[in-house]
């Protein structure tokens, strides 16, 4: 299986628009999954904001997980 990682990313998305972000752990391959994870969970809700998702996922810490575990999101904290 390929290496896994856990992500913390912080996005947020500002007020008026909405009020959704916060903190995302996600488990993922790459950042690319890691984006698409958190994206789709949006429901294209707000797309004018996944350019700056893109960049807090590439800023974001992550760590190397020694597991063999499911892809997905772990816990989010959002507004």
């Amino acid at each position: 299986m390929a290496q896994k990682f856990l992500f913390n990313v912080e996005h947020f998305v500002p007020f008026p628009q909405s009020e959704y972000g916060g903190l995302w752990v996600v488990i993922a391959e790459h950042e690319d999954e890691c984006f698409d994870l958190i994206s789709n969970r949006d429901d294209g809700m707000n797309q004018q904001f996944y350019s700056k998702l893109r960049q807090n996922v590439e800023k974001s810490t992550y760590y190397a997980l020694s597991d063999d575990v499911q892809s997905g999101i772990v816990e989010e904290f959002i507004t």
